[in-house]
């Protein structure tokens, strides 16, 4: 008998611990199996509680009295599947006639507290079908990537979302984003997550950074144009459209349309080309866009207008030509002058980090999803690479990036620089790759002469 006491002892402090320093080991060990006994035992009276139920039919009702029988409980949601995840569980639920997805999306927090999950989150599958993803315990305070995240063809995972799955960065469904944030709020880490994985791709880079390239030109060797100051900026932009019209002629030429062609071969962008003739497709990155939006002279006004005139170019005709935006910055509202929100409407998805004030997050979801704004301006200044990512389906979502250090992703562009692609129209502006400096000897300290 005291072995098996010594033996529970030892269990219970093996659980405390690892729920303390490890608390996703704890989860698969431990957790998984008090979660889901809570969630089954709990469920009827949980959903009672809520609000989540409905009085039974009619014909019930008679059949009891009929039978002199007691009356029939109030029926719950019924349970469609329960699914263990490494984060979480996944309930999902079939809902009774008379009940709204909403009321469940509404009553998240109490099931939380009810069912004791750390976050429960709601999302409507089908009609009549509701999925509750819960999580056991914090998954953004330390991110851990799973080993095998998906990849595809302009789609690469760059963040943690809040209840266990990944968010992925999906350039075929939504072309253009806008990243914002506070400085040291992890807008950077962001993306140099976002480069290192696109590095692995078949795609070109260039990138725009006005602080004279500190964050983009160690990276070079990946990239297939750069530029750190606004005169170069106007004239890579310059560029990209000459280029993107080349690119809509090719599809012009291309579309073949006649009586005989099928629909599915007339092309519409480059995906829609045969694979010997797809130019391969090209991503912007803006570092700071403010940089190239603020003037102090009628010169610097006018290449100001000329930039943020071939940004929106881009952003509204870019998409079939193959040519992506990735605009960063710390605020992006109409204090940058005309053209801002024009601009800022094309681009369909938004990320922001923690910022400084209510009237930035608005600037970024305002427009889209009001809900998020207070989520923004909540972000703590002990959780770098937290957000709150959104898009224009008015749906967002809690997120944070692993931590990527400049030297991880400068090992990513180097591994993967013979995928860099050659554009005859940006050759101008293709970084120069300097030579690794000679160290320089330094003369040893003499002593100083005795007296």
């Amino acid at each position: 008998m005291r072995w098996l006491i010594a033996a529970v002892v030892l269990v219970a402090v093996l659980a405390g611990l690892l729920r303390w320093r490890r608390p996703a080991w704890y989860w698969l060990s431990f957790g998984v199996t008090f979660a889901t006994c809570r969630v089954l035992g709990r469920y009827r009276a949980v959903m009672d509680a809520c609000g989540l139920t409905v009085p039974p039919p009619r014909w019930r009702l008679a059949i009891a009295r009929m039978a002199n029988r007691p009356v029939p409980e109030p029926r719950a949601p019924r349970i469609l599947r329960l699914r263990p995840t490494r984060t979480g569980l996944v309930l999902r639920l079939g809902l009774r006639p008379g009940q709204d997805a909403f009321d469940v999306a509404a009553s998240c927090d109490r099931l939380r507290h009810s069912f004791g999950m750390f976050g429960v989150t709601s999302r409507e599958i089908r009609s009549g079908v509701v999925e509750l993803r819960m999580t056991g315990y914090d998954v953004l305070r330390r991110v851990q990537m799973p080993a095998r995240a998906e990849r595809s063809t302009m789609r690469v995972p760059v963040a943690l979302r809040e209840d266990g799955d990944v968010h992925y960065r999906d350039y075929r469904t939504t072309p253009h984003a806008l990243t914002i944030g506070a400085t040291k709020s992890g807008k950077s880490v962001y993306q140099r997550n976002l480069v290192a994985e696109l590095a692995a791709q078949e795609v070109a880079l260039v990138g725009i950074d006005c602080k004279q390239g500190v964050e983009l030109f160690p990276l070079a060797r990946r990239f297939s144009a750069l530029a750190d100051n606004p005169d170069t900026a106007a004239d890579l932009l310059d560029a990209l459209i000459s280029h993107m019209e080349d690119v809509y002629q090719l599809i012009r030429a291309e579309q073949r349309i006649t009586a005989d062609t099928p629909d599915a071969d007339i092309a519409a962008d480059i995906w829609d080309l045969p694979d010997h003739l797809r130019p391969v497709p090209i991503v912007l990155l803006v570092d700071e866009v403010a940089e190239l939006a603020l003037f102090a002279t009628k010169d610097e006004e006018k290449r100001r207008d000329r930039i943020i005139t071939a940004l929106a170019r881009l952003a509204q005709l870019g998409r079939a030509a193959g040519i992506y935006l990735e605009i960063c910055g710390q605020r992006f509202g109409s204090e940058l002058g005309k053209g801002i929100t024009m601009l800022r409407a094309q681009l369909s998805v938004r990320t922001a980090h923690r910022v400084n004030d209510e009237t930035s997050a608005n600037m970024a979801f305002g427009d889209i999803a009001p809900d998020a704004v207070l989520a923004t301006v909540q972000i703590p200044v002990s959780a770098p690479g937290l957000a709150i990512t959104g898009d224009a389906s008015g749906g967002w979502s809690r997120i944070r990036t692993p931590h990527t250090s400049l030297r991880a992703a400068v090992d990513a562009c180097n591994k993967h620089a013979h995928l860099t692609p050659d554009l005859p129209a940006l050759d101008a502006f293709r970084p120069v790759l300097a030579s690794p400096a000679v160290p320089v000897a330094i003369p040893a300290p003499t002593a100083p002469d005795s007296p």
